[in-house]
């Protein structure tokens, strides 16, 4: 930690609103640049790579294929599907030659005339490409931290079918496939019935986290899977629940991922179109599936906290163990140190000449699971911590990398 860049601070960030602005930046996790726009510190950086590649592994075993697609879009393809003229949040550019440009906030624009290079034959679908990429938004009040960033990181994932039936079994993979990804996140997600916006009249799926510093109002019920954004419901707080008769209930949630299905409004735009198996021309069923990496990485901060700071789950924490050392225990330490590093225990190591109790409030703040203490106290015996539980056990060197493992 005496090398690590950035640090801590015991006051809140002015302006701060809600709790993952606020300790996102007192942990030393981002650094606001202006509203809506993040720097993402060498800690912040560690958890919103494990967050993607959590995402990364799930939508290979689904069997989509990783590209990555420029954010800097040609107004034409805009033109093409009317998104240049009806969508308020896209941020449209000039260059110095007058040509006019838009930053991706989505890209199907993109994706469906690169997918004409690769699909002529009903043999060629299904076809699944995603990306993980920042996107852009051109927000009128960006104030919940990295919930509701002008510039975010983000999944997408476009995919090509054949038939109806096809893309709902698509669709019904990916849902599977999502809310494994949030189960490891340790985020309890609630598929929600919601509009399709600007993309589509279909009704799309959102992935609802409960929150008060979320952006939007849900009803659901306790009893059942059954949950519907209150913007296009029918039903209101105490209905009973079209699927199971419960009374439903009300909260604040936030978006993390999402499904739309765009049907063949974009294929149509561009043109896309196969041979069926009858010789037939077709246009495709495309869906969209996005996952908010940065947004992800902000409601779990919303989630798994308390009034000492962040409380990391295991899957995204920047690091597995965070080892103090108090005065004189320096050499021992060291060795400590070594050994997890060439086991392959991602830790960090707080060296620095500072109090017991500063040490102590700064590993809280951070949160990372596990906290090792080495003093002189307990002479060759660490001190094991799981961060928000109470319970302190001494244990052995020998048993450290075991206990390590089994934590991962």
């Amino acid at each position: 930690m005496s090398q690590l860049a950035f640090s801590t601070s015991k006051q809140p960030p002015a302006g701060a609103e809600t709790i993952n602005h606020r300790l996102l930046v007192q942990a030393g996790f981002v650094r606001q640049l202006m509203a809506g726009v993040y720097t993402y510190t060498p800690l912040g950086l560690r958890v919103l790579r494990n967050i993607e590649n959590i995402v990364r592994q799930a939508m290979n075993e689904l069997g989509a294929q990783e590209i990555l697609m420029p954010a800097l879009h040609p107004k034409a393809n805009w033109l093409t599907t009317g998104g240049w003229d009806e969508i308020d949040v896209l941020f449209k550019l000039k260059s110095r030659t007058n040509r006019e440009y838009a930053l991706g906030q989505s890209h199907e624009e993109i994706v469906t005339p690169l997918a004409k290079e690769l699909i002529s034959s009903y043999k060629d679908l299904p076809l699944a490409l995603y990306q993980i990429q920042w996107k852009y938004r051109d927000e009128l009040r960006s104030k919940s931290g990295i919930l509701r960033g002008r510039e975010f990181y983000m999944k997408d994932m476009y995919s090509f079918h054949a038939d109806q039936a096809d893309f709902e079994k698509f669709y019904q993979e990916t849902k599977n496939v999502y809310l494994k990804i949030f189960e490891k996140l340790n985020l309890p997600v609630k598929v929600t019935e919601a509009s399709g916006g600007s993309f589509t009249d279909k009704i799309s799926y959102e992935f609802m986290v409960i929150t008060d510093a979320g952006e939007d109002d849900i009803l659901y019920c306790d009893d059942c899977s059954y949950c519907i954004n209150k913007e296009i419901a029918k039903v209101k707080v105490g209905s009973p629940c079209p699927k199971c008769g419960s009374a439903l209930k009300q909260a604040r949630a936030s978006e993390v991922a999402n499904v739309f299905d765009l049907g063949q409004k974009f294929t149509k735009a561009f043109k896309l179109q196969f041979t069926d198996q009858n010789g037939q021309q077709q246009f495709p069923i495309m869906g969209c599936y996005g996952i908010g990496i940065s947004r992800a990485m902000g409601v779990i901060v919303e989630k798994h906290h308390d009034q000492k700071g962040i409380i990391w789950p295991k899957a995204v924490a920047p690091y597995q163990a965070h080892l103090i050392s108090l005065e004189g225990t320096e050499t021992f330490a060291r060795k400590i140190y070594d050994d997890l590093l060439k086991q392959g225990v991602e830790v960090l190591w707080d060296d620095r000449q500072r109090s017991a109790g500063e040490k102590f409030a700064d590993s809280d703040l951070i949160g990372i699971p596990i906290r090792l203490v080495v003093s002189k106290r307990n002479q060759n015996q660490i001190e094991w911590q799981e961060r928000g539980q109470n319970k302190v056990e001494l244990i052995g060197s020998n048993e450290l990398l075991s206990r390590l493992k089994i934590n991962k």
